[in-house]
């Protein structure tokens, strides 16, 4: 096997000139739970091993407010380095950052931060280099739309390479097909998938000039595309942070007002209020209730996310679908758009008359926890990203496959929650009965949910790796295959940290078989599996 030619330690940010060759096993792009396991595992199994990360902080969302054991209803089927290393981790976020940290640096795992995929090269098939470009993220997280000008280029040369990123670029910039967006109902015979009926539907007038659909639409509404139930389109489900809020002054850090606010961005919202104030106007403590599901939002385990049954709520929609596969200049954009939704709707929730004193007041006074994440005043490093890319891939998941109707003998890894969609889109809508117009969402699905499938199901491992005639030196941990519905249920960060132990210890046989990723013995990647831990079949006995 060949090994690492640079006999570096462990470095906090890896350092290399543009001529310094890197030349190892396995390159496992993104620091998320999926790269990290990935990276550990495929060292672990004796290959030479670089991790990249294109922010500074190591374990994605995870160590942005999502909790290890969150979204998994039966932790009995996660098995391997998730169950033994990830799920005794600390649960606020800069502990688990700690925790990931500290357990790279057990591992002596050799980690590039704030780099990301250029170009990758290719031969026929294979890759055989990629080219990275420095972007550090700017003093709040977010990606910069360019890399730094006059900063020098580094190449990594690798046998095999390992997509763990949220977003898929390393697969997409090697040419390997993928879909985006919502498929429909038709396509894989999944009755959930598509345009969905609308939900939160409220009597508010969407017009600029109230009654008049010549003035346009407010901020904050999409007109309606027309599409039927079950049709497919370009949407995919909303973003959000997850984050920790605080009035304490001494940890307070100040959300801030946007440089672009005005208040008529958000005339949504006290259009809403308005209404809401009808409707609770004799009950003051339902009022606040619905108040507080518009900013902050559910609290959920400690930290802020988003309250489905509100028709507005801390985390704007319709945004998503152009991150999905925008470049790095549209990500940098849609994911700053995130954060100055929320700063601008704490700003008009503590300062617009519409919204009631009392309220106004005691959300004025909070800011963000600072201490949450120090190194970007507050604000969470990771936006939760809940789905881009999904691989074509010699296996697709679907919902069959999330309602156990299928039985697919090359598992890799179990998932285990049910179809988990937030709303796509909010948009112009008519009432179903009266045919009155009003403003809805759409797209929000919890079928099983926290409680799950009811039975976990496997991932082939045909779902991670490309077609053959497209990549044969690539695996896809995160944005493996699987159509809108099935990946709604995959999802889950504890699967994804053990689908990239599987993708790890795949990589260094493929290493050792001298064999493309689709041709290696499966019965023996298994075997491993097993050895270290993994879960790969559900028995009722469990």
């Amino acid at each position: 096997m060949r090994r690492f030619l640079l006999l570096l330690p462990f470095l906090t940010a890896y350092s290399l000139t543009a001529a310094t060759p890197v030349v190892v096993d396995v390159c496992v792009y993104g620091a998320t739970p999926a790269g990290i396991t990935a990276a550990i595992a495929a060292k672990q199994e004796g290959a030479s091993v670089i991790l990249i990360e294109p922010s500074r902080w190591v374990g994605g969302i995870l160590g942005a407010g999502i909790k290890t054991k969150q979204d998994c209803p039966e932790p009995r089927a996660v098995g391997g380095l998730t169950q033994s290393k990830i799920f005794t981790f600390a649960n606020f976020p800069s502990l688990l950052r700690r925790d990931f940290e500290q357990w790279l640096t057990d591992e002596k795992i050799d980690l590039i931060r704030e780099h990301r995929i250029q170009s990758a090269t290719k031969d026929g098939t294979k890759i055989t280099s990629i080219t990275l470009e420095h972007a550090p993220p700017d003093h709040e997280g977010i990606p910069i739309p360019q890399a730094l000008p006059g900063s020098e280029e580094k190449t990594i040369t690798a046998t095999i390479f390992i997509d763990a990123s949220y977003e898929g670029d390393l697969m997409a910039k090697s040419g390997v097909t993928y879909s985006t967006g919502r498929e429909a109902s038709s396509e894989f015979n999944e009755q959930p998938a598509g345009v969905g009926p609308p939900t939160n539907w409220t009597p508010i007038d969407p017009y600029l000039s109230p009654g008049d659909p010549t003035s346009g639409l407010v901020p904050l509404v999409d007109p309606d595309h027309g599409k039927p139930l079950g049709s497919g389109d370009d949407y995919t489900q909303a973003y959000n942070f997850r984050f920790y809020t605080t009035n304490d002054p001494a940890n307070r850090a100040e959300f801030g007002v946007p440089t672009n606010y005005t208040r008529a961005q958000f005339e949504l919202v006290g259009r809403f209020i308005e209404h809401l104030k009808k409707q609770h106007a004799d009950d003051p403590k339902k009022l606040t209730e619905r108040l507080r599901a518009i900013f902050p939002g559910w609290m959920n385990s400690g930290e802020y996310n988003y309250q489905r049954n509100s028709l507005i709520t801390m985390a704007p929609l319709g945004l998503s679908r152009y991150y999905q596969d925008g470049d790095y200049a549209k990500k940098s954009e849609i994911w700053r758009a995130h954060r100055d939704y929320l700063a601008g709707l704490h700003h008009f929730m503590s300062t617009d008359p519409r919204v009631p004193e009392t309220f106004r007041n005691q959300t004025a006074q909070l800011g963000l926890k600072r201490d949450t994440h120090p190194d970007t005043n507050g604000w969470p490093h990771q936006l939760y990203v809940r789905i881009t890319r999904r691989m074509h891939a010699p296996y697709q998941l679907t919902h069959a496959d999330v309602l156990n109707q299928t039985n697919e003998p090359d598992s890799v890894g179990l998932a285990l929650y049910g179809v988990d969609t937030y709303p796509a889109r909010r948009y112009v809508a008519k009432h179903p009965e009266t045919g009155q117009i009003g403003v809805a969402t759409e797209g929000n699905m919890f079928i099983g949910g926290a409680k799950g499938t009811g039975t976990p199901y496997p991932v082939p491992y045909r779902s991670i790796t490309p077609k053959p005639e497209q990549c044969t030196n690539l695996l896809v941990p995160v944005c493996f295959s699987a159509t809108h519905i099935a990946y709604a249920s995959a999802r889950m960060e504890p699967v994804f940290a053990v689908l990239g132990e599987s993708a790890g210890v795949a990589a260094a046989q493929s290493v050792k078989e001298s064999k493309p990723v689709q041709s290696i013995d499966i019965a023996t990647l298994q075997k491993r599996l097993l050895q270290r831990g993994q879960v790969l079949e559900w028995k009722k006995s469990q």
